[in-house]
């Protein structure tokens, strides 16, 4: 039953409770009902003038027209004192009270039960975030060093590659520059063949210049002209490289969740949840 209409605010405690709100059958003062209709969960509740209630004390007992003072705990109702020999006779019993007090006392043990675990449960979950980034930034890290050490490789073998076909070319520029100069030494040497031949036109036409004319088409004739060589070609045949091949030389990352089963141990200053899987 509601108390007294004198009773205080029993949310501030210090102004008149001069409303009652029917649902969470407490008294209010103006400022706390206003307070208190603001909230989601209360903004619904009804309230009414404290002055308009039963005085405590003053609730009946249809039969005997006694205050009812105990509630019965068997039948679960409320009773006078003159109902115990009557009807209830042999019920066990509670005072009305007694039931309200235990009734506030279990209604808070709860609320503040459940607000500790939902600090803990803030703070695991913060502290899941917390270590879920250093997590994050580990793997970019470990991701960026290896990219990096699969950048040296690759320079390192461009850069060996391409010494190879610095080496190699250089060694058939040589043939080719030896080829260039057995040439310019045959042009040479038919250059000055042909000073000869051109010296021997202004000479006197006798049996002297007929065996000077044979002596130059001898050394004409060992003049040898060598055959061009293998002119040397260097292509490039580019390899296909996806992108897939390039993410399939690094490694892997998982991001999974985890679902534990949480056991609930009640410890000195709260609770413990241990994850079954991440022991």
């Amino acid at each position: 039953m509601a108390q007294a209409a004198s009773k205080t605010c029993e949310v501030c405690v210090s102004a008149p409770g001069s409303q009652y709100c029917i649902d969470c059958e407490e008294f209010y003062c103006e400022n706390c009902k206003l307070l208190h209709n603001r909230q989601k969960l209360s903004r619904n509740h009804q309230f009414q003038e404290a002055s308009d209630l039963i005085p405590e004390g003053k609730s009946k007992c249809n039969e005997h027209k006694e205050e009812l003072t105990l509630i019965c705990n068997i039948c679960n109702a409320q009773i006078c004192t003159s109902c115990v020999t009557g009807k209830h006779n042999g019920h066990t019993f509670s005072k009305i009270v007694d039931v309200i007090g235990q009734l506030r006392g279990d209604n808070e043990t709860k609320i503040r039960a459940k607000e500790n675990e939902s600090i803990h449960n803030m703070k695991t979950i913060e502290d899941s975030l917390e270590s879920f980034n250093n997590s994050v930034e580990s793997v970019i890290k470990s991701i960026n060093d290896e990219g990096n050490i699969i950048k040296r490789m690759v320079d390192k073998s461009v850069a060996q590659m391409i010494a190879l076909v610095k080496e190699q070319s250089k060694k058939e520029r040589g043939k080719l520059f030896n080829s260039l100069a057995d040439a310019k030494s045959v042009f040479v040497d038919g250059q000055t063949l042909d000073r000869k031949r051109k010296e021997l036109e202004k000479t006197r036409q006798d049996g002297i210049l007929v065996q000077k004319i044979n002596n130059l088409k001898e050394e004409i004739d060992k003049l040898t002209i060598n055959s061009l060589p293998e002119f040397p070609k260097i292509t490039f045949s580019r390899k296909s490289v996806a992108e897939d091949d390039i993410r399939k030389m690094m490694g892997t990352y998982t991001i999974s969740s985890c679902a534990p089963v949480l056991e609930k141990k009640e410890e000195r200053h709260g609770f413990l949840y241990r994850c079954n899987f991440c022991r």
